[in-house]
């Protein structure tokens, strides 16, 4: 708990950002649990007292200000809330969280950002102005618009938020001159692999790297307490073996094989196995990756974490459908000329050309270095 002194009227902007951090923090609990709805922290401060906290925890469940709002009890009257996302004012599975604080009687609102939904934004905060509440917005804007970019990106367009991981060496390669690529990046990078795992609502890979890695993409961690996303096969042609490791374990998540193909027999078996398969347009032969996307979005998946190899990824970008990129950068040389890069492809042929990320962040893990970025535009406005 924050414990400051003097009324909240007379509170610096620092302490105001700490607050809506902490309410961030808070939020990131939710994360890769609360689709279709956005992950929202909340925190209520009576006279510099933190005296309520909630954060969303999952779809259909009460909404942040709702927990912050119980904790409280009669603390909350004449108190201020700090919330990451405008308030609801709209009766969905719960009911509208802006009435909730009139009748609790909250005195004054900040609003980290308002609501991208272009049907719901404003609405909420125009209810509270009407009862007489003041609101703030901005406070950590941008800090808490990158916390809901993925339901952004959702609601605007209909497609997950879509997350490339590669690690790679210090001079560009994904893998030897012969595959090997276990491991390019250190233990911590990998743990932080699984937690992302832990917090996205799909994961997908192209048959390549089934069939030269057999993975299980499933979740790790030391606490044993991670939740398996939905595993997603690109597989045009249906070459995934029915006895592979995804297949044969023990999991609540399910396993999509996307494919062009009608070759029932093997979708037969595949579907004895416990996977399901769902054929797509063809492009080019290939599973079209728009069509794609576009399912998982009718599916709810709001965040989506490419692991697959170079040649999915070049597709990806090719087609637009890469919003964030996360690179492991291992302190590695190669050497030689292996044909393991990032992206395949011709590529830019003019420096001018080229992509620039945006939101750029560096962290080092281990003796990795954490390289994420945006591709633009990728945080709407």
């Amino acid at each position: 708990m924050y414990l400051f002194s003097g009324d909240n009227d007379k509170m610096s902007d620092s302490q105001h950002r700490n607050f809506m951090q902490r309410a961030i923090d808070l939020a990131r609990q939710g994360e890769g649990r609360t689709a279709p709805n956005p992950p929202v922290g909340a925190v209520i401060v009576n006279a510099g007292v933190v005296v309520g906290e909630g954060f969303h925890p999952q779809a259909g469940e009460p909404h942040a200000e709702i927990f912050a709002l119980r904790q409280a009890g009669t603390k909350a009257r004449g108190a201020e809330i700090y919330v990451t996302l405008e308030p609801c004012s709209h009766h969905g599975k719960t009911p509208p969280c802006a009435d909730a604080l009139i009748a609790a009687g909250i005195k004054s609102v900040y609003v980290g950002t308002t609501d991208p939904n272009p049907l719901v934004a404003g609405r909420g905060i125009e209810k509270l102005e009407q009862a007489g509440i003041e609101v703030q917005i901005g406070i950590l804007g941008p800090e808490c618009k990158r916390l809901i970019a993925p339901f952004s990106h959702h609601i605007l367009t209909g497609n997950p938020f879509a997350i490339y991981k590669a690690a790679l060496t210090l001079d560009g390669n994904t893998a030897t001159s012969t595959g090997d690529s276990q491991w390019v990046s250190g233990e911590e990078s990998r743990l932080v692999v699984h937690q992302l795992r832990n917090r996205v609502e799909a994961i997908m890979v192209g048959i390549n790297t089934v069939l030269s890695d057999d993975p299980l993409l499933n979740t790790r961690l030391p606490e044993g307490d991670g939740r398996d996303p939905l595993r997603v096969v690109v597989d045009s042609q249906l070459r995934i073996p029915v006895d592979c490791r995804m297949l044969k374990q023990t999991s609540t998540a399910k396993t999509l094989v996307a494919t062009v193909s009608t070759d029932q027999d093997k979708i037969s078996d595949l579907q004895t196995a416990g996977a399901e398969v769902v054929i797509f347009p063809a492009i080019d032969g290939r599973v079209s990756l728009s069509a794609l996307w576009q399912e998982l979005g009718q599916r709810n998946v709001q965040r989506l974490l490419l692991e697959g190899g170079a040649g999915l990824a070049g597709a990806a970008l090719s087609a637009g459908l890469i919003d964030r990129l996360m690179l492991f950068v291992s302190p590695k040389i190669l050497g030689g000329s292996s044909p393991f890069g990032l992206f395949p492809g011709v590529g830019c042929t003019d420096m001018a050309e080229a992509i620039k990320l945006v939101d750029m962040t560096y962290t080092p893990i281990g003796e990795d270095l954490l390289i994420i970025g945006d591709f633009p535009p990728c945080l709407p406005d």
